[in-house]
């Protein structure tokens, strides 16, 4: 069965923005989940509430400003946990008939940047992100879009996972915050203007 451009009744959608994370109240506000703090912001801007339905995953349906009109965009905050949200992302991706992998675009956090650095990029490698890997290999390509806001690495890798789901001293947590809004901000202008000049405004050295 075909996982792009599935043929079915009605219109493709045109863009599927994921955030990830983990669900429930003991991972809200963790360096793991600044991904769903973005959704979560994106559906606020347009008074819209993400609900649980079809697919692991909980979703709002919404317009935003394209180069040529109004594009119709899925928001999602996958619910299978950060290392299944493949399988969640590749559901939606068959149900809105998304058409390319150039039309996924997943907020994710990123140990491999400093704490508040936000870098776009379109497809390439993993960097050990178990949510990537697991999207990579539900929708069989890498060419994804990726928003990465940075969470800063510990000191050894053993420390990584404690790292991401650990509460966050106050001052970074403010710093994340306003890149959370960065994120939220960049998803638009891809969907408005492009990858291309979204990458040349967020990835120059502020």
């Amino acid at each position: 069965m075909a996982l792009f451009g599935r043929p079915g009744k009605g219109s493709p959608f045109d863009w599927l923005v994921v955030g990830l994370g983990n669900p429930g109240p003991k991972y809200e506000r963790t360096r793991h989940n600044v991904g769903e703090e973005a959704i979560r912001l994106l559906a606020d801007r347009r008074a819209l509430t993400l609900k649980g339905g079809r697919d692991n995953a909980l979703v709002a349906e919404a317009r935003f400003p394209g180069r040529d009109g109004d594009e119709r965009v899925v928001l999602a905050f996958p619910i299978t946990y950060m290392n299944e949200s493949g399988r969640s992302v590749g559901a939606m991706v068959r149900r809105y008939r998304i058409e390319s992998p150039s039309q996924v675009i997943v907020i994710h956090d990123e140990l491999d940047l400093p704490p508040g650095e936000l870098k776009l990029k379109e497809g390439g490698g993993l960097a050990g992100h178990n949510g990537l890997r697991s999207i990579n290999q539900h929708l069989r390509s890498p060419d994804f879009v990726r928003i990465r806001i940075g969470v800063g690495k510990p000191d050894s890798k053993e420390l990584g996972r404690n790292h991401v789901l650990s509460r966050i001293p106050k001052r970074e947590r403010e710093l994340l915050d306003i890149r959370v809004a960065d994120a939220a901000d960049a998803a638009e202008m891809i969907i408005a203007q492009g990858v291309d000049a979204a990458m040349q405004r967020y990835n120059t050295k502020r």
